[in-house]
């Protein structure tokens, strides 16, 4: 199925993605004013951002310090109004394209994204958990880690 707006594949550091990145929860503020150029991070990556400029999602595979493996969803916004999870979907099987049969996870900050109420209960990363994504445990900071196995 074609999707009705593509992801790019971007370089990290590109500024038309810094703008989207400046919005997201986890863009960390130096106390100095330091903005270095680039924001996804050390290992490789992928850079994906819709083409009209309102979604921005970075992929990461690196030797990660609490010992999970596969690939990091570092980034993930959507300011449009198309389905967050269709979205996340698209950006999946890019990032199985680039790395086959690839854990994905994720961290999610509870203390700093709105939760979505499912059943009476809260839900932090709704999005995800609508993409496919499974709830696996805590980080030491309590951050939430959520997984999707690549499919068979």
């Amino acid at each position: 199925m074609m999707a009705d707006i593509c992801w790019m594949h971007m370089l990290d550091g590109d500024p038309s993605c810094r703008s989207i990145f400046d919005r997201h929860y986890s863009r960390y503020v130096y106390a100095d004013g330091r903005k270095p150029k680039l924001f996804v991070g050390p290992g490789e990556k992928m850079v994906l951002m819709q083409a009209d400029g309102m979604a921005l999602c970075a992929w990461r595979k690196f030797i990660s310090r609490d010992g999970q493996l596969g690939v990091n969803c570092a980034i993930y916004r959507n300011e449009s109004e198309r389905r967050a999870s269709e979205m996340l979907k698209e950006a999946m099987d890019e990032a199985w394209r680039k790395w086959p049969k690839e854990r994905l996870y994720t961290y999610v900050n509870p203390c700093a994204v709105k939760p979505t109420m499912e059943r009476g209960r809260p839900v932090w990363g709704w999005c995800f958990y609508k993409a496919g994504w499974s709830f696996v445990g805590l980080t030491q900071k309590g951050l939430h880690i959520l997984e999707c196995q690549a499919p068979a």
